[in-house]
């Protein structure tokens, strides 16, 4: 269980300093947020969906979980889901290598910066 929240402690480090240091980064949570809300609505409407089981619907096809509870029936929701899944995946697939790279960069400098000090250590000892 610690390691769950000391894990849910890194990603959420990484998101803010990624959100902070680059603009790239805020470009694709605004693109994210965009695509979710615009097939929250999307489904809400054409659907009939509750915009709760919309917004479930659109989060679980974008990440590629596609519990298969809930289905588009009408010819323009099966339509407008094949071209959300292509658009969107891209989108996630970004945000994710973002968050997975500031997560690295934050790992790999601070094994540097244990190492430097203890290469420090070891010639200020000797």
């Amino acid at each position: 269980m610690i390691e769950l929240f000391i894990t849910s402690l890194r990603l959420a480090r990484s998101v803010t300093s990624a959100f902070r240091r680059d603009p790239q980064f805020r470009f694709l949570v605004f693109l994210v947020v965009i695509t979710l809300l615009s097939g929250t609505l999307f489904y809400s409407q054409v659907e009939g969906w509750s915009v709760v089981d919309a917004l479930y619907f659109s989060v679980t096809t974008l990440t590629t979980v596609g519990l298969g509870d809930l289905a588009p029936t009408t010819t323009i929701g099966k339509l407008f889901t094949v071209i959300y899944i292509f658009a969107a995946l891209s989108i996630i697939l970004g945000f994710i290598d973002t968050v997975a790279k500031e997560t690295l960069g934050r790992r790999g400098s601070s094994r540097r910066s244990s190492e430097e000090g203890q290469e420090d250590e070891d010639v200020s000892g000797s």
